[in-house]
């Protein structure tokens, strides 16, 4: 399966050190090779970069490696295909416009024999179970609330109920924001850490670099980093329960949600 990196900040902040780590997971660490992608949000805009080739070997991804791109909110993904050929197209972090935000989703998992009825309005442009259910969400949240913005509360407790009814299909392991805060779900593995104030040195398990980040933050710094794996040994990452949903907004969590996913129940 695939790969998922997030981040939400308190301030803009770059993502290279965190990048390094996660994609040699593409081809040196793991095999996580059939494309990767990384979004940066700056205020309502959106930069996204995509690439077909692996993280390790992209001009692409050598460039993200080492351009401090500075945002609050990031969504990266390396891809290990499970549907869809390895196109372009099936690449994620997949963009989508809904009131009148940038919205960015990537997806680790395998969703079986997932076809949910599509309106019309939002739909896939490749062929993976991914974008089917990344439509499905964004369509559903247009009928819940129409013409008008619903609030992050209301956007938390819209995905608290419907991602347990799309995880019964498989695997469902997903990173969304529309710029304002992070929202992540998982069924099987996920981690997140918060970095603030004081900072201390962190060590990637991926590549032997380290950093002392209370040389390069102020006290006004906090980040907080979801990954798949934790990407550095010598901190203290949370990993998530099945059918856990945490919002993080300011670089801090600020809510979570306990679902119930009926699959597991009967296989436990």
């Amino acid at each position: 399966m695939c790969e998922l990196l997030g981040m939400n900040c308190a301030t803009p902040t770059d993502i290279n050190f965190s990048f390094k780590g996660f994609s040699q997971r593409a081809g040196v660490t793991s095999d996580h090779a059939d494309g990767f992608g990384i979004a940066f949000f700056e205020q309502k805009g959106c930069r996204l970069f995509i690439d077909c080739q692996s993280a390790v070997h992209s001009p692409l991804a050598d460039f993200i490696r080492n351009y401090p791109i500075k945002s609050r909110n990031v969504i990266a993904h390396i891809r290990k295909a499970t549907q869809g050929k390895i196109e372009l197209e099936n690449n994620h972090p997949f963009m989508r416009e809904l009131w009148g935000r940038h919205w960015i989703f990537a997806h680790n998992g395998d969703l079986k024999d997932y076809w949910p009825q599509l309106c019309g309005q939002f739909m896939p442009v490749g062929t993976t179970d991914s974008e089917r259910a990344y439509c499905y969400i964004l369509q559903e949240l247009r009928y819940r609330f129409g013409k008008d913005e619903p609030s992050l509360q209301q956007i938390f407790d819209f995905l608290a109920e419907v991602s347990p009814k799309i995880a019964e299909y498989g695997t469902f392991n997903f990173i969304l924001s529309n710029g304002q805060a992070l929202f992540s779900y998982a069924t099987t593995n996920l981690h997140w850490i918060v970095r603030e104030w004081p900072f201390q040195q962190a060590h990637l398990v991926d590549v032997d670099i380290e950093i002392d980040f209370s040389q390069v933050t102020k006290p006004e710094d906090r980040v907080a980093v979801v990954a798949t794996a934790p990407l550095t040994d010598n901190e203290v990452w949370h990993k998530y329960q099945p059918g856990e949903l945490i919002w993080f907004q300011d670089g801090r969590v600020q809510q979570t949600a306990h679902t119930t996913i009926q699959r597991l129940v009967n296989a436990g």
